[in-house]
């Protein structure tokens, strides 16, 4: 799912692991929702690439400001950035193994 990251970066993907999708009751994580952490000790700055379900999600607004939320908790001196992307779109091949044992499927 992600690319290489950084032990900052796998600590950054658990404190999202806590933000939960309402409509599922699963982590946005094993959902498969979260394409790419980055952390830029540099800059201050940790950039996060993340999608929905589907447009017009009714909770999409919901889970990104807790995305940031959880993630400011944490990184209280640094500017937490969540874009939201439609490509590649969302698929349920994107759950990952505990997602899908979470959903029984």
């Amino acid at each position: 799912m992600f690319n290489q990251l950084s032990n900052t970066e796998e600590e950054i993907v658990q404190i999202i692991k806590t933000v939960i999708d309402p409509e599922v009751a699963i982590n946005i994580v094993d959902l498969g929702l979260i394409y790419e952490v980055h952390y830029k000790e540099s800059e201050k700055l940790i950039h996060v690439l993340m999608t929905l379900s589907a447009r017009g999600c009714p909770v999409g607004d919901t889970i990104i400001q807790n995305v940031e939320t959880v993630i400011q908790a944490r990184y209280t001196d640094f500017t937490i950035q969540v874009d939201l992307v439609w490509e590649p779109q969302w698929n349920p091949e994107m759950i990952t193994e505990d997602g899908k044992a979470a959903l029984n499927m």
